[in-house]
């Protein structure tokens, strides 16, 4: 689907129909993100491997600052928001592993 550029939008109207557009999709990409997550939690589990590799966190928060920067995204604000999807989805991957049924 194509998007109008925010400056072209004519109205409240259309520009709430196009970001609850943007909510949506950006809402199905999460669920998929979150689907690899479960994913590792399977691969994760019996093997030794922990949920919370920080080493992995700063790396994906360091990418995510870099790719906000070159999108035009508030980069301190990707990071914290990013930081709270990681704790999220740190504590879900813990709790799979731990029960021994991961998602």
């Amino acid at each position: 689907m194509t998007y109008i550029a925010p400056e072209d939008i004519p109205d409240m109207a259309a520009l709430r129909a196009q970001i609850d557009r943007l909510d949506g999709e950006i809402l199905e990409r999460l669920a998929f993100r979150q689907a690899h997550v479960d994913r590792a939690a399977q691969l994760k589990t019996g093997t030794g491997i922990k949920a919370n590799v920080p080493a992995r966190v700063d790396e994906v928060l360091a990418k995510v600052h870099a790719k906000a920067q070159a999108a035009g995204f508030d980069a301190d604000l990707a990071v914290d928001m990013w930081r709270l999807m990681i704790d999220a989805m740190i504590a879900r991957e813990e709790r799979a592993m731990n029960e021994g049924d991961a998602p």
